[in-house]
């Protein structure tokens, strides 16, 4: 049996990396293909176990590397170009475009959904609020979101199976696709995160500062807590913004390795998390180590942060929301060991056996001609 592996884009390791490095454990013979390739050689090595990956066009124009997302109105057509006519199963791993390649009836197509793509359904307001595209220039933003939300409604037919990341993502799957998905949540490598029980009195967050991540709004509400302390850890377009903005009780690292990150995580008396994710592998990492999530309470938080047992969630994206949970979590008591015990129920081992069998088992019953 031959096996493909389509990944949207491969250019820095997150949480959709993590899935793609699970499922390279799963099968070692997939063949990968992606809109563009950009990653280093350690990534490649730990996403894709050293493996090349078969690009389209998009990876050989202009800009491709720093700002590919600038071609978004070719990604449908790039995505279509690939030739996957000898593989008998073809897997994807989409947020955008990766589910639209095209298969013929023989083939047996199973979808890894990390989301039905943000920016031109749920974020689509919130994009062009945030990237303040004016004129004739938004005008053409406008058409290119609505052409590119017709191509995603027609392509999703092609996926025979689609493959949830948390019920958030079922639900969002079956609003905008009017399809069913099986959830199997995403790995998180649990086992390599220690449990540390005595914590130190700072509080952490850390996501690429982009704005729906809403580190702004977190540093904003430290801003208000002076007698508490808050490092960030990331990057991102809004870094020096923030940065500007950010009072003497917050210590911003910048891009921190894997190595300081883990301590950070561990050591932590809470780790604040304020996006609206999907499922959010990081929170899960945190409680791996037995660190307290203090959270927004919706999309994925909802199902692996338990409140009052393992963090605090809010229910509101505002500073007060933000300043109230915070002085509530001083006012409780967690357990360490509990709170890494429920993490364990997320791990890497628990997404590969479910995602094998789900696929093993779906492709058996297609070559019967069961499905």
């Amino acid at each position: 049996m031959k096996k493909a592996l389509i990944h949207d884009w491969y250019y820095v390791s997150g949480g959709a990396e993590k899935v793609v490095h699970s499922i390279n454990n799963i099968w070692s013979n997939l063949e990968h293909h992606a809109l563009i390739d950009f990653l280093d050689e350690n990534e490649r090595d730990f996403i894709l176990n050293g493996k090349s990956v078969k690009t389209s066009f998009i990876q050989k124009l202009p800009t491709s590397r720093s700002n590919h997302r600038k071609f978004i109105q070719l990604f449908p057509m790039a995505i279509e170009q690939f030739d996957l006519r000898e593989y008998d199963l073809v897997l994807s791993s989409s947020a955008s475009v990766a589910k639209g390649v095209l298969t013929h009836s023989n083939q047996l197509h199973i979808s890894y959904c990390h989301s039905p793509m943000r920016y031109a359904w749920d974020l689509y307001h919130q994009y062009l609020t945030d990237t303040n595209i004016r004129g004739l220039k938004g005008m053409y933003a406008k058409y290119v979101l609505h052409k590119i939300r017709i191509w995603d409604v027609i392509s999703s037919n092609r996926v025979d199976f689609f493959v949830a990341n948390s019920r958030y993502i079922a639900n969002r799957i079956r609003k905008t696709y009017n399809r069913d998905s099986k959830v199997i949540y995403p790995p998180v490598d649990v086992d390599k995160f220690n449990l540390v029980d005595k914590k130190q009195d700072f509080y952490f967050t850390a996501s690429r500062m982009v704005p729906y991540k809403k580190i702004e709004l977190i540093v904003r509400a430290f801003n208000n807590m002076p007698n508490k302390k808050l490092i960030v850890s990331g990057d991102g377009p809004e870094f020096l913004k923030i940065k500007q903005i950010a009072k003497p009780n917050i210590k911003l690292l910048g891009f921190a390795d894997k190595k300081v990150l883990k301590w950070h995580l561990e050591n932590a008396k809470a780790f604040v998390f304020a996006a609206e994710e999907d499922f959010g592998i990081i929170p899960v990492e945190a409680q791996a180590c037995g660190t307290p999530v203090i959270g927004f309470g919706r999309g994925g938080l909802l199902e692996t942060v338990v409140n009052g047992k393992t963090g605090i969630l809010f229910k509101d994206q505002t500073e007060k929301a933000i300043i109230d949970a915070t002085n509530h979590f001083e006012t409780k008591e967690f357990i360490p060991e509990e709170i890494k015990r429920h993490a364990e129920q997320f791990s890497k081992n628990r997404f590969e056996e479910e995602f094998k069998d789900f696929v093993e088992e779906k492709y058996e019953k297609f070559k019967r001609g069961d499905q």
